[in-house]
């Protein structure tokens, strides 16, 4: 008998992973209208076809980026998404400019994807992810 393949996880992990593998009804995930405050440097708010809003600001979802490399980051240093890197302390603090996209491009009907200005731009942002991540006080009280 083979053991491959089996994975022992803690129960808040299994919870989490059950949650996102849930899907979720179509209105949930399918903007209304999606608005992208670059200019303003505000972040992204989504009013999503079942009457919900949700809002990031670019430093929050420069930091949730569902890239792998910065997702595999995430889970071994064990920070959630949107939670920043610790910074390395010392008596230097060197100067790091807020995260802001450069570019921002819808990838089909399902996400959109930003060039920030630290060069990085392998993250594909997609609606149900998004939603998944909202951080209105209702979606973080579901969330527990």
């Amino acid at each position: 008998m083979s053991h491959e393949g089996i994975r022992i996880v803690s129960e808040d992990q299994a919870r989490r992973e059950t949650a996102s593998e849930t899907r979720l009804p179509a209105n949930s995930v399918t903007p209304a209208k999606v608005r992208v405050m670059k200019s303003e440097g505000t972040g992204v708010s989504i009013d999503w076809k079942d009457g919900h809003s949700s809002h990031w600001n670019f430093a929050w979802l420069r930091n949730a980026c569902p890239c792998a490399t910065c997702n595999e980051e995430r889970q071994k240093s064990g920070r959630e998404p949107g939670v920043p890197k610790p910074k390395p302390g010392g008596p230097l603090v060197m100067y790091e400019a807020p995260p802001r996209p450069l570019e921002v491009t819808p990838v089909g009907k399902y996400a959109i994807r930003f060039k920030w200005n630290d060069g990085h731009e392998s993250g594909i942002y997609a609606w149900d992810y998004l939603r998944r991540v909202c951080l209105c006080d209702a979606c973080l009280a579901a969330r527990g």
